[in-house]
Parts: structure tokens; sequence; C-alpha cells
């Protein structure tokens, strides 16, 4: 498009004018055919002295028509002609250059391949005339060599187009499993770890004793459960600020007012330990008290307390709120154990109270414990290890 003569290429620019130059030269030709007429029909006419009016008879108009018809479709025949041609010339350009690509990738292909397949009678997967030595031609070679190699480009593309839109898909996939594994891989394992041996000692070291049986014992305070194979230490005598500390060296005892005793005495001992915790930390105690649930009645507790063993048999479950924390304290006469942990496994949703009896050594000599007042207060009973997220949202809020 040229702005300087209306936007109109010069092409078109010499169309037009040799369409004004055949209108001209059919209408100068009408007129002195039309002028003939008229001076023959003046010479043949006796009123000479009336005017004389130029008609245009319908012949005359089918010849002017029949003219620029001609000139029309002889104009736009060559037209579309050297359009065809010239878009013939392009495409057969295109396709040399594409095969004299092609050419150079075949070329060494070829050569290096041309002794084998002579020897062998095959060409790139092309058998010979059996029975006669003759071989493929070359042509045929070189073709079947463009069209695999055109397939398997077809193909990668292919491929590469969908591994490209499914790696955004993918990778979104696996960060989500990811976060969801760091969230919730306790409720995957704690349920195993509940029927595995939470402890560092062999079952077979753990076994029930006779309570009627006097045996001397280290003075480390020690916890055993010999039906979860649990023998664990535990840590006496802390401040409620030191047991979730103390929880990942073994298990706390928990000291609040109206339940502050230690074994051996009038009063009720709180043990806590955990139940949960995240597969990758680093708490060898994480999972101590996960079988916790399958304690039933009559089963042996055993603490070894200042060198004496105190043992204990299960007397009843029970599921709290964490804020309940005055589930705990009890009027009794005798010495009595209440273990605490988090349930459901693998959640920090409930606690729960496995309380058992002293039934060795004999407690009617034992003495009352004393009355104990914590300097601060507890509004919650002992939980698990914060879980990731939980983790992400006490060190944003510092707590």
């Amino acid at each position: 498009m040229n702005p300087e003569n209306g936007g109109q290429s010069s092409s078109e620019l010499q169309r037009q004018a040799a369409a004004a130059l055949a209108r001209k030269k059919v209408l100068a030709a009408y007129a002195q055919s039309a002028k003939k007429t008229a001076n023959k029909a003046i010479s043949d006419s006796h009123l000479k002295d009336e005017p004389i009016t130029t008609k245009i008879n319908s012949e005359s108009w089918k010849k002017y028509h029949s003219a620029w018809q001609d000139y029309y479709q002889r104009y736009y025949s060559e037209y579309y002609s050297r359009a065809a041609q010239n878009y013939v010339a392009k495409e057969r350009l295109k396709d040399a250059r594409e095969k004299a690509e092609e050419e150079e990738i075949l070329s060494s292909l070829t050569k290096s391949s041309s002794k084998i397949n002579k020897k062998a009678g095959l060409s790139l997967g092309t058998e010979g005339i059996e029975g006669t030595g003759d071989y493929p031609d070359e042509n045929d070679v070189k073709e079947k060599l463009r069209r695999r190699i055109r397939k398997k480009a077809t193909e990668s593309a292919k491929n590469t187009r969908r591994k490209r839109h499914l790696m955004p898909v993918v990778a979104g996939v696996l960060v989500v499993l990811f976060i969801l594994f760091l969230q919730y891989n306790r409720l995957i394992f704690a349920p195993i770890m509940a029927y595995v041996s939470p402890g560092n000692v062999p079952a077979s070291q753990i076994e029930a004793i006779d309570p009627t049986i006097t045996q001397s014992v280290s003075p480390e305070p020690r916890l055993i459960i010999p039906k979860l194979n649990v023998d664990v230490p535990v840590h006496f005598g802390i401040q409620l600020s030191e047991v979730m500390s103390a929880m990942n060296h073994g298990v706390a005892h928990y000291r609040i007012a109206g339940a502050s005793a230690y074994p051996g005495e009038i009063g009720h001992v709180v043990i806590t330990g955990h139940s949960a915790g995240d597969v990758y930390s680093s708490n060898p105690y994480k999972y101590i008290f996960s079988g916790l649930e399958r304690l039933e009645n009559n089963d042996s507790i055993y603490i070894n307390y200042n060198s004496v063993r105190y043992t204990y048999k299960v007397v009843k479950k029970e599921v709290v709120e964490p804020s309940n924390v005055a589930s705990l304290v009890v009027n009794t006469d005798k010495p009595i154990l209440t273990l605490v942990t988090c349930t459901p496994l693998g959640t920090s949703r409930y606690r729960l109270l496995v309380t058992a009896e002293q039934i060795s050594p004999a407690y009617e000599t034992a003495e009352e414990a004393e009355q104990f007042t914590p300097t601060e207060n507890e509004e919650t009973l002992p939980s698990n290890e914060p879980s990731f997220f939980e983790g992400i949202w006490n060190f944003m809020t510092g707590q």
C-alpha cells in the first residue's frame, strides 16, 4: 500500500489505467460507429432541416459489453495465472531447501552405512530382492530416512509438549503431598508404632515380675510396662514448665495441687509421655506411650524409684478434654498412678488417662504426700510435639 497514491499498490494502479484506456477505446469506437450511422441516416433522409437525435440500439450495447467482458476475462486470466505460477515456484523452492537440509543430514548416515547395507542386502530395514542380489534404490533409502526422521521428530515434539504441560501439575501435586506428609505423617506411623516396641529394649528382656518377690533395683527412676515393651527413664520432681522438654528424654512426673505424690506415698502419682510425633523428629521417645490404649484392667505397671520397685495394677481408663486438668485431682487413701498421653493416635485432640493402684509393696504404713502448691497454673494437660503447621505458628507468634 502506497499512501501517496490513495493507498493503492502499483499493480492496482496499472490495472485501473489499463481499464480506463480500454474504456476510452471502446467508447471512441462506439461513438465513431454511431456517427457513421447518423450521417448515413441524414444523407438518406429528405428532411434535412429536422434535428437528428443519436440513439443507441441494443445491438450496440451488446457489442460494448462483450468487448468490456472480453477485456476483463483476458486480464484476470493472466493475473491469476501469474499468481499461480508464483505460488508453485515458491513451494518448489521451499521443498528444495528442505530436501537440501535433509540431504546434509542423510549424507553422513548414507556414507557410513552404505558398505554394511550392500553386504547384508538391507538398507535401514528395507530388504533386497531375495535370491537376485538386487539392492534397494538410494532414493528409496533417503525417502524412508526422511519419513523416519519426521516421525521421530514429531513424536519427540509431542512428548516434549505433553511433558511441559504436565510438569507444573506434577510439581504442584508433589508439593501438596509433601506438605500433607509433613503435617499428617504421625497419623500413619503412630498406629504402627503402637504394635512395635517403642523403647530401645528387646521385648524378651521385659517380663512381668512376681510382686511378692523382693528384688534390688537400680536407683535410676524408670517406668516399666511389660505388655507394651516399655522401659523408659522417669524425670521426677520437675517444674510444670520443664515437663515438655523432659518428655524428649523419657517420661515426666506431672505435679499439680492435689496430684503431686511420689511412688510409695498415699496420693496420686501422675506420669505423662508422648504417643505420637513426626517421623523426622529426633525425639527417640515420641512414640513411648503410643500403645497405652492396649492396656486393660489387671495389667501390670512397674516403677523403680529410690532402689525400690513399686507394682501397680490397671483399674480404669478414661478419655478427657485437654483442659480438664481437674480430672487428676482425686481424694484417695491409696497410692495410685495415672499415665497420661494424647489420643486418638497421631493427634492431640483428647487425653487418655490410665489409672492403676499400688499392690506392692504394702502401703499400710506409707506416709501421705505433702501438700504441693505449684508456682504456675496449668490450664491444659501436656500434649504431643507440635505438628508442622503448629510449629510454624508457634515460631511466628513466639510461643
